[in-house]
């Protein structure tokens, strides 16, 4: 059952304002050609299950569930700073809940290396009892199901937060410059495709200028009221200023649907960069599961992961 929505994130469902973007994006990331299979895209039920649809939040929805909503290290939340005195905020902390969030993904990143390890018997074949095929997955953000469910789960919550990355902070933003700057309308980078920064291959230097909005929810379905500092309630970087949220996506990429993402392109930049990570974020998972088991067992797991009943077809 779908629970109440959220406007932390990328939208999970059909409806209120929300397009399941975040469903979108990974379907576009990962859906194989017609009649294709291969280990950089997901089979149908695999698919279906990663993505969420009508009715179900997927792997990469499930940190729009429950408490997960209001953990800011999940959704890239809480690194807004701005130049000006009394900023409730300074610099370093903003780039310390940022720090955060790219830690998350690398937890998860782990999470789903260490699951992996129970695809496969002793003897190296697919241990057909950590596979689902008649009963699908059940995902709750706490990975005590099958093996593939558990690599799944983490893998979702691992897009899900890269996915808000682009969302969430002005990595790829132009601000509206028919305004003034100001924390309803900071600055962005105006930078293509994914953050190097965001590579948990390497260490990156922290991109100067990065920060995403501030989002202190009491409740999932609310734009916070309380991301405001001073006697005149000076408003923070909120949000509501910063996010690309909402918006179009299929059939064609289109325009975004909040202040932010209507903006100079600014919800398909978003998009567009939020694909070609998630894309990449697999690629490192295929390569840690390479180095951690070995190429023969490495190579098995991804099959195993990536096709709907890897024990015929892999």
């Amino acid at each position: 059952m779908i629970g109440a929505p959220t406007v932390a994130a990328f939208g999970t469902i059909h409806g209120l304002g929300q397009d399941a973007e975040h469903e979108r994006i990974t379907r576009r990331a990962f859906a194989c050609a017609k009649g294709a299979a291969g280990d950089d895209c997901f089979q149908k039920r695999t698919l279906d299950s990663l993505a969420g649809g009508r009715g179900s939040f997927g792997a990469v929805g499930i940190a729009d569930r429950g408490t997960l909503v209001f953990r800011g290290e999940a959704h890239c939340d809480g690194g807004d700073y701005f130049a000006v005195k009394g900023y409730p905020q300074t610099k370093a902390q903003a780039q310390a809940k940022l720090e955060a969030c790219r830690a998350w993904m690398a937890q998860q990143l782990d999470a789903a290396v260490e699951a992996a390890g129970d695809l496969l018997d002793a003897q190296g074949a697919i241990d057909d009892s950590q596979i689902p095929t008649m009963v699908s997955c059940s995902y709750g953000g706490r990975a005590k199901g099958r093996a593939k469910c558990n690599v799944l789960e983490a893998f979702g919550l691992m897009l899900h937060a890269s996915q808000d990355f682009y969302s969430h902070t002005n990595w790829t933003d132009v601000a509206n410059a028919d305004e003034p700057t100001s924390p309803a309308n900071p600055p962005g980078l105006a930078k293509t495709g994914p953050s190097p920064w965001l590579d948990l291959r390497t260490g990156q230097t922290f991109p100067d200028g990065l920060i995403s909005g501030c989002f202190e929810a009491k409740s999932a379905i609310s734009e916070p009221a309380n991301c405001n500092y001073g006697p005149r309630d000076t408003p923070r970087v909120k949000h509501l200023a910063l996010n690309k949220d909402k918006g179009r996506i299929d059939p064609k990429l289109g325009a975004g649907a909040t202040a932010r993402g209507r903006v100079n392109g600014n919800f398909a930049r978003a998009v567009d960069a939020a694909i070609a990570d998630s894309k990449d974020k697999w690629e490192t998972l295929k390569e840690q599961l390479v180095l951690t088991y070995g190429p023969s067992r490495g190579m098995r797991m991804v099959c195993a992961l990536t096709r709907d009943n890897p024990k015929k077809s892999c």
